[in-house]
């Protein structure tokens, strides 16, 4: 009997690129063959943690007094969404002919445990490799499989991984039910949104109570020059000061200028991949990953789900064929100057680098016709090709001129500066002009007259006022910044953020944050489901319910600071090395949630408010209960959605039907649905635009290939 090699991937795309390269080319129900390989996938998470009532039937009613839930043993259930998958990856784990298991799950923890919770609950006993790979491109490919390492080599990661689902399901559903418990509603808290949406509220909080001051700044002109002095609170002084010069001889006390450079900016990790979709396009987090991930499983760019912005010394040598493939793609004029191979040691760190490299396009990237991507994700290619182009240019090089002059014992300045070489801005100038930006960015160069030490001019002098700005409303650009950095200043050198990270690869001291690159986005669409944060223009604001909830959380307690995640990860770092083993780990969590409990045992004033989400102002009306996991469904403004854990939601615009139907769902429409499984429109118009017809839109759902389940319609036609 022939051996084979049982190969299982994150997705399908994944599968299909790795039996490609490998020969396994022959399409089976689940899984290709050939060659000796059987390659297959899992559809994201095949299991997921049990609900508490699997361990006991009274945890089905939600009480106080049945907390803390701590079970000893976590147990997990199968996605029923992709069952069929589990049951064919469980088959091919266990065939007779089958000589070892390759897990090629995404290169990182949360690919780690996807794989092993499938391994385990398949009860495969069977020889263990692990393919890390950083991109789908054939010849990534086959390296990774000339240098496959040890199962057991990952077993701390898997560990590590464990714990950070397990510790999450404890802080999350205790303190969930002890809140809903004690306001009365179906309230969620978490490690990683709880401290992200108290960032929102105290921002909202100091735009509210903020009060402008004014400023005032007194200048002088003369021979073409203009110059200011240092600002004022005191009008009164101001006025003294302005008539004071006005009209007196001015002497020039220095002349100084100084040739400057501002290096390029450092490749994309997919924060800042995202923070400036954004700005550019006003991308949301979530859209900006779906985009990339989509390139990624194309081999159009590298793994997006990366907080590094470097790239390491033996990738340098393919660079700068990448960087001239990238500046043909652009479409604007990006020539590469010479000296190329030198600065390309720039974007070169091994240090800089852990699980994955910076995003860089791959060299499949020239062979797409870019103009047939869709929208998203041919914004998302281009700022990758600029940005390696960019991050390789020379560096922006300008002569900066300060002038100081003297005017009745005030002193006054003026700053000059001229470019001297464009280098890497021009670049970056270029590409947003190519999005539409009339204007890219402030003028560069500001063009000061000669002047002499000891040159002297009769002043003229004005005075003018400004106020003081309150802090702007969060955008997602500025709350991607803010969770990356927050608590940063508290938190010890040696703690990244919760990451992806490879125990034997250095940790960068910029990991630093609440959440992950890949999990932040999600964090962001939660609170919005979950109707503690809206969406206004690109503004991010406060719910009266997010308000709420943090009014009524306990100041001092971990859960609303970044410095949980940052003493997480501490620990898990441990975990990933072998320092601390698992139990340890959640001991102190199961610990951390017993005392919560304890301090939080009565119900503060004030939260009456949090009684029902229709407290919520984007929320209204409860539609009925959720067909999934049996919570509330509301109706917010542009959906109607569970109020509990799972993902279940209805939108108002939905674009299986109503760009082409002509319909929005109503209220009642969505209680039908959720009651019935079904509804029947009239007059729904056909693709053609002219004809209508009457048919039963049907719910049903489905499983995204990050295993998120999601809802998903069909039309069933009434019979005549």
């Amino acid at each position: 009997m022939s051996k084979h090699s049982v190969i299982i991937a994150e997705k399908p795309s994944v599968a299909r690129s790795i039996g490609t390269v490998l020969g396994a080319k022959t399409k089976k129900d689940g899984y290709y063959e050939g060659n000796g390989y059987i390659v297959s996938w899992c559809i994201g998470h095949l299991l997921g943690l049990a609900p508490p009532e699997a361990y006991d039937e009274k945890y089905a009613k939600w009480r106080i007094a049945d907390l803390p839930i701590l079970p000893e043993t976590y147990q997990y259930t199968p996605n029923d969404a992709t069952k069929k998958q589990l049951v064919v990856l469980k088959g091919l784990l266990n065939r007779a002919d089958v000589s070892e298991v390759i897990n090629a799950c995404d290169a990182g923890r949360e690919g780690e445990l996807i794989f092993r919770l499938v391994y385990e609950h398949c009860k495969c006993k069977k020889p263990l490799k692990r393919l890390w790979i950083s991109s789908l491109e054939e010849s990534a490919i086959a390296d990774g499989f000339k240098n496959l390492r040890a199962g057991r080599d990952y077993d701390n990661l898997h560990q590590a991984a464990v714990c950070r689902q397990n510790a999450d399901w404890a802080v999350g559903m205790n303190c969930s039910r002890l809140f809903s418990c004690l306001y009365n509603g179906n309230l969620s808290i978490g490690r990683v949104q709880t401290p992200t949406l108290a960032m929102i509220v105290a921002r909202e909080l100091k735009i509210k109570n903020f009060v402008k001051e004014p400023f005032y700044i007194v200048e002088i002109s003369g021979e073409g020059l203009v110059a200011a002095r240092e600002k004022l609170t005191d009008a009164t002084l101001a006025e003294q000061i302005r008539q004071k010069c006005d009209g007196q001889i001015a002497t020039i006390k220095s002349v100084t200028r100084e040739k400057k450079t501002s290096a390029p900016q450092k490749l994309y990790d997919l924060t800042t991949l995202q923070r400036e979709a954004n700005r550019h396009f006003g991308c949301t987090a979530a859209d900006t990953l779906k985009a990339a991930q989509n390139l990624y499983e194309q081999k159009l760019i590298t793994y997006p789900r990366t907080d590094s912005r470097f790239i390491t010394e033996d990738m340098a040598a393919g660079i700068p064929a990448l960087v001239n493939m990238s500046a043909e793609i652009l479409p604007f004029d990006a020539p590469v100057s010479d000296g190329l191979n030198e600065r390309i040691r720039a974007v070169v760190k091994n240090a800089g680098v852990t699980d994955h490299h910076a995003i860089i396009p791959t060299p499949t990237a020239n062979t797409v016709n870019i103009a047939s991507l869709p929208a998203p994700e041919r914004n998302i290619l281009l700022m990758v090709c600029t940005r390696l182009v960019s991050a390789t240019a020379e560096k922006h090089v300008y002569d900066e001129t300060v002038i100081t002059v003297e005017c009745q014992d005030e002193l006054f300045t003026a700053k000059g500066k001229t470019v001297v070489t464009d280098g890497w801005k021009a670049v970056e100038r270029a590409f947003s002009q190519s999005c539409g930006k009339k204007k890219a960015e402030k003028d560069d160069e500001t063009t000061l007259p000669s002047m002499t030490e000891g040159q002297q001019f009769t002043a003229a002098a004005t005075t003018r006022e400004g106020f003081t700005s309150p802090p702007p409303h969060f955008t997602e650009d500025l709350l991607l910044k803010a969770m990356e950095t927050a608590g940063k200043d508290d938190m010890p050198d040696d703690v990244g953020c919760i990451g992806e990270q490879d125990a034997q690869r250095p940790t960068s001291p910029e990991r630093k944050g609440i959440g992950t690159p890949a999990t932040r986005a999600d964090c962001i669409e939660k609170l919005i489901l979950r109707a503690y944060i809206t969406r206004d223009g690109k503004k991010i604001l406060p719910t009266e319910k997010g308000f709420g909830l943090i009014a009524v959380l306990p100041d001092d307690d971990p859960i609303k600071k970044p410095l949980l995640t940052a003493e997480w990860e501490q620990k898990l770092k441990k975990v990933e090395s072998g320092e601390t083993d698992a139990a340890a780990f959640m001991q102190s969590t199961e610990a951390y949630v017993r005392a919560f409990i304890a301090a939080n045992s009565t119900a503060k004033a004030g939260g009456a408010a949090l009684a029902s989400p229709a407290s919520a102002s984007a929320a209204k009306e409860e539609i009925g209960k959720c067909p999934w996991c049996s919570g509330n469904v509301y109706e917010n403004k542009a959906a109607f959605s569970c109020d509990g854990d799972c993902s279940f939601v209805l939108w108002k615009e939905n674009k299986y039907y109503a760009p082409l139907k002509n319909k929005k769902l109503t209220a009642a429409n969505a209680k039908a649905l959720i009651t019935k499984g079904k509804v029947l429109m009239k007059d729904l118009l056909a693709k053609d635009g002219k004809k209508t017809y009457d048919a039963f839109i049907v719910l049903g759902d489905s499983t995204d290939d990050n295993g998120k389940r999601t809802t998903k319609f069909q039309l069933e036609f009434p019979q005549k």
